[in-house]
């Protein structure tokens, strides 16, 4: 009987013999099942947030901030700065001739969670007339636009999912002022549904801002013209500005959250999985141990010490593989889609999201559910290969 026919002929008999310890294999694939959820949810929230993130921006849409500024909290452009940034050359417009330029006003507000109530920061920004022509995507799907000059929002959609009194029709106080939400926007699932819009020049004397911008949003001519446009404005003496990409930006404000949320998870994983894998050997050793006489009868028999320990990493594959498919198919179920909102701690407000469970981070948890299964058998299965054929025969 050659080795591969060997390995067949033992691990068919092992694999017909799980029925016989119900209950032990059952508990060793919901542990690794149990794994597999905690470790496809948390790293889903990373990829959801990423998603959003990176779902934001346009190639051809482009942000100026003041040079040495990562983010437009810690940005500031002056009235005159802002008029010759729109003035640049490079910068699309509309039939009317209308630059497609908004400088914009980005504050942090204080406004409840509808599912606990408690007070989240809430990004305000302050837009020109421009902003949807500058955001061609993003469109009204209930209600109206804001009226200029006017103390009037309208609210992302995910931003009315997620916080109170965010619907058509609230008013609102925030700063010096009180605000009428009069429509709500959709953006296509990304970060700027998480935020509420309102006219720059309003929020200016509402916040005592003056006459001043923390960033400009403009559309290019086409997605070559970049670094032209860029050039244009970093050699010009009277500004000192930096020039990004829209879609750029945006990842760059992910990758903080990103890399913490996949830490963590990581951390949990492999706490758990350590857990898993002492649930898998006492498993699979209570497999070796029922199955002594069978194993030494099969030595006995000529049959060879490698096929018993292929047999035995077989049955802890197979487990760990059914564990990871369970726990997969219930971390999608119950969290893709998810909705909810969390801190972006390089804006310090809050950024409405989406769980999203890819079919990377299903394949994930798998291989990591067979890693877990095959050193959870390991140790077994060299117990297994081991066993003295005499001693285990005088148990028949």
């Amino acid at each position: 009987m050659n080795w591969l026919t060997q390995v067949i002929a033992v691990t068919g008999v092992t694999l017909r013999s799980i029925p016989q310890r119900l209950g032990s294999t059952t508990v060793a694939v919901i542990g690794i099942a149990g794994v597999v959820i905690v470790f496809t949810a948390v790293l889903s929230i990373a990829e959801g947030f990423r998603a959003a993130m990176r779902g934001t921006g346009d190639p051809q849409t482009v942000i100026v901030l003041r040079s040495g500024s990562d983010t437009e909290m810690t940005s500031g452009l002056s009235g005159e700065h802002a008029r010759l940034i729109t003035e640049a050359p490079g910068i699309e417009r509309g039939p009317d001739g209308v630059v497609h330029a908004s400088p914009e006003l980005f504050v942090i507000v204080g406004h409840p969670l509808k599912r606990s109530g408690t007070d989240a920061n809430v990004p305000l920004r302050g837009v020109s007339p421009a902003a949807f022509n500058v955001r061609p995507q993003m469109r009204i799907v209930e209600g109206r636009m804001f009226h200029p000059g006017t103390n009037e929002i309208v609210v992302g959609r995910a931003a009315s999912n997620q916080f109170s009194g965010l619907s058509v029709g609230s008013s609102l106080r925030w700063g010096d002022s009180s605000w009428q939400v009069v429509g709500i926007f959709d953006a296509g699932g990304s970060v700027a549904e998480s935020e509420l819009w309102c006219d720059a020049k309003v929020l200016q004397p509402a916040y005592r801002r003056g006459n001043s911008y923390q960033s400009v949003y403009l559309r290019l001519d086409s997605v070559d013209g970049f670094q032209p446009f860029k050039d244009a404005l970093t050699t010009n003496p009277r500004l000192n500005v930096t020039v990004i990409r829209e879609p750029d930006y945006y990842a760059q404000q992910s990758q903080v959250l990103q890399t913490v949320i996949r830490s963590v998870g990581f951390v949990i994983a492999a706490l758990m999985g350590l857990g898993a894998i002492f649930g898998a050997v006492n498993t699979m050793y209570s497999a070796v141990s029922s199955r002594t006489r069978e194993i030494a009868t099969l030595r006995a028999l000529g049959f060879g010490s490698g096929p018993v320990v292929i047999s035995v990493l077989a049955e802890a594959a197979l487990l760990s593989i059914a564990g990871g498919l369970i726990g997969g198919g219930l971390a999608w179920a119950a969290f893709d889609g998810y909705q909810t909102a969390t801190m972006n701690w390089q804006s310090f407000s809050q950024v409405a999201f989406a769980f999203a469970v890819t079919p990377w981070l299903l394949f994930l948890g798998l291989v990591s559910a067979l890693v877990m299964g095959l050193l959870g058998g390991m140790l077994p299965a060299i117990r297994a290969a081991r066993l003295p054929i005499v001693t285990a025969l005088r148990q028949l």
